[in-house]
């Protein structure tokens, strides 16, 4: 059974989530899979390498008061305590001298405990383990010596004080730091009075492209933004309004995931853009940019050193997910590969929300082989293991798109499993999003990344939304 509030899957992009969203008839996705396959299924004997996954491209940057990079938890140890028995000793030491009547019994010495037993592996056919699970609490960090402090970073949210931060938000060449408030910041972009690294360009993005938006965060336990998003508008072939929106979330095992996910936002972004004013029907248009996206990131694993490509062409290669939606004034277009998702919230709350998508992850291919429910298979430590992602190590690209003709205005969340780890149903994802989204789509983006880093922000954070219907071009936020 397919988890509540999921449409079906890809491989009947006509049909519609049964909350109020009618399906667009005869939109059908010529490339779909066959019907009754689970999502990411990939064939037996067809094993991909397991990893572990985790900004956006023209966001203008604005003032993060990021976390200190280093300030990322570490992945729980594995080893044993104690260290292995030395030989004993030629010259035993003397026994003990009696106690004392009435004196307490010495403690024996504690034994170290045996070494903890391994969680069992994921499946061997196409499952790569995408992101691990995050400890609660940072890993404890040596004692500090007598010079040293520690510095609470700020919160990413906090407004920056004009006269103070530069809109770069820190960094090489701002005038002060943006933790101390004291220091000035060197080219390598700490603070010259307390040390602290000032917020890179995309720890924090946001963009507003008329009538939608987007914002990227690095999250509170990340060292880097391995997001990325895409946003723009343009207008189909009779002068009607198309807004466009790509989000791409890196795995964090892969090399150089950041520039994975930004090579897709950018390159599934420019196809749809090209595509949709010379007439492509947006489904087919969507299909087409995922496939230029996984160009786009297949490239770069061309671009590793000789060496690398001989021995290993393929072990390693940068990988990331991808999700997007086309709207226009009476057609929502969704398309994705991984587990990033797309949420149909009404404006009036007068139907009940959807989920658009439906995850290329482990725990979705249990629930939709009807060997779990949903609950028992997200919360087993495999749940967010990807079966689909783009990359020159992915075993075979299936894109999923899928078409919706709403009957009402609603809003389109495009967004990170970094924002719905924390609004996972789609009745829990309208309750995160502010009642004026459709009208203030910045705000309500910002809103939606907040929540995420109050709920802990253990990943990189992304979200975009976009009004349904579309509208003309320059009806921005208010």
């Amino acid at each position: 059974m397919p988890a509540p509030g999921a449409v079906p899957h890809a491989s009947a992009p006509g049909r519609a989530p049964s909350t109020g969203v009618p399906a667009h008839p005869g939109a059908t996705d010529p490339h779909a899979a066959p019907a009754g396959n689970a999502p990411g299924a990939v064939p037996p004997g067809h094993a991909a390498a397991q990893r572990p996954a985790d900004t956006p491209s023209t966001g203008v940057p604005t003032h993060p008061g990021a976390t200190d990079p280093h300030h990322a938890a570490s992945a729980p140890g594995t080893s044993a305590p104690g260290a292995p028995p030395t030989a004993p000793s030629a010259h035993p030491a003397p026994p003990a001298p009696p106690l004392p009547a009435g004196a307490p019994a010495q403690p024996a010495p504690a034994q170290p405990a045996s070494a903890p037993t391994a969680p069992q592996g994921a499946p061997s056919t196409g499952v790569r383990f995408d992101r691990p699970a995050q400890p609660e609490v940072p890993a404890p960090q040596p004692p500090a010596q007598a010079d040293d402090y520690t510095l609470q970073a700020p919160d990413p949210r906090a407004a920056a004080d004009a006269a103070e931060v530069p809109a770069q938000g820190g960094g090489p060449g701002s005038a002060v730091c943006v933790a101390c408030r004291a220091g000035r910041v060197d080219d390598d972009g700490y603070c010259e009075n307390c040390g602290h690294a000032q917020p890179r360009e995309r720890d924090h993005m946001e963009q507003e492209c008329g009538p939608l938006a987007a914002v990227s965060d690095r999250g509170l336990r990340h060292h880097r933004n391995e997001d990325a998003f895409a946003v723009g508008t343009t207008t189909l072939p009779d002068g009607a309004p198309v807004s466009v929106a790509v989000v791409c979330d890196g795995v964090s095992s892969a090399t150089r995931p950041d520039e994975a996910s930004l090579a897709a936002s950018r390159a599934a972004n420019a196809s749809l853009l090209d595509a949709l004013p010379r007439g492509t029907h947006p489904q087919q248009a969507m299909h087409e940019a995922i496939l230029a996206a996984s160009e786009a990131v297949n490239a770069l694993a061309d671009e590793q050193p000789a060496e690398a490509r001989e021995h290993a062409p393929q072990q390693n290669a940068p990988a990331c997910t991808i999700v997007g939606a086309v709207v226009t004034a009476g057609l929502v277009v969704v398309g994705w590969v991984g587990d990033s998702r797309v949420y149909w919230i009404p404006v009036d709350r007068s139907a009940p929300p959807a989920r658009l998508t439906e995850d290329d992850s482990w725990a979705a291919q249990m629930v939709a082989a009807g060997l779990m429910g949903e609950a028992e298979a997200y919360a087993d430590h495999r749940a967010h293991a990807i079966t689909g992602w783009l990359g020159a190590d992915a075993y075979e690209l299936e894109p999923h798109t899928a078409a919706f003709k709403p009957d009402r205005p609603g809003v389109v969340v495009v967004c990170t499993d970094g924002l719905w780890n924390y609004a996972e149903s789609a009745d829990e994802m309208a309750e995160a999003v502010p009642a004026d989204a459709a009208a203030r789509p910045l705000h309500a983006a910002r809103v939606l990344v907040g929540h995420a880093l109050d709920g802990g922000g253990h990943d990189n954070v992304t979200v975009a939304l976009v009004p349904f219907p579309a509208v003309p071009q320059g009806a921005g936020s208010a």
